[in-house]
């Protein structure tokens, strides 16, 4: 059976990637599978366990680093983890399907390297800061002070979109997510 590939999928938080990963999968004619994070925050809202993260402790989460059951693990914000275990992009691409992570920005350079050709790295990009704002604050799941976090962070993240195989700037969703399923599928048919 022929081994499925590795599509990561990065940006500053609030640029969409989410929104863009869900619907290249609903698609469906890429063949991708939903590589699940682990993190050691609660759950917002209604999101479950083992289908939107695996919500795991702190001490499960150093324990699970230890132990190298990671591809990539960042601590986003201080005491706050995110990781692709090792277990699901193996367990995905040995069934001969492709995976995609939907990953940090330094997670995602991080993976690139590990895999190499096996690997396509896209980085979706939002028009702006100002609309990055826009966006965040729309969503009303973060604090202000939370928000001032993000913006920070994505002025330093937008600094690695060069180290990416490609940059999708995401200022109209369906073109970007035409930009992203082309890109991919042009990569899974080599």
């Amino acid at each position: 059976m022929k081994q499925g590939k590795i599509i990561i999928v990065s940006a500053p938080s609030g640029s969409g990637k989410s929104t863009i990963v869900g619907r290249l999968i609903e698609g469906g004619d890429l063949d991708m599978q939903f590589s699940i994070s682990a993190t050691n925050r609660p759950p917002r809202g209604a999101e479950l366990d083992g289908k939107d993260y695996y919500f795991l402790s702190t001490e499960q989460f150093e324990e699970a680093i230890a132990a190298d059951r990671f591809v990539e693990y960042e601590e986003v914000y201080p005491g706050r983890f995110y990781g692709t275990l090792r277990s699901e992009v193996e367990r995905i691409t040995a069934e001969g399907h492709n995976v995609i992570l939907d990953i940090d920005v330094k997670g995602g350079v991080n993976v690139k390297r590990m895999y190499g050709d096996r690997a396509l790295s896209l980085f979706i990009q939002p028009p702006g800061v100002d609309e990055l704002r826009r966006r965040l604050e729309g969503r009303a799941t973060d604090s202000a002070e939370a928000i001032e976090q993000r913006l920070a962070k994505a002025e330093y993240e937008l600094g690695f979109a060069p180290l990416f195989d490609c940059v999708i700037i995401n200022d109209i969703l369906e073109p970007a997510v035409v930009r992203a399923h082309d890109a991919i599928l042009s990569f899974i048919s080599k």
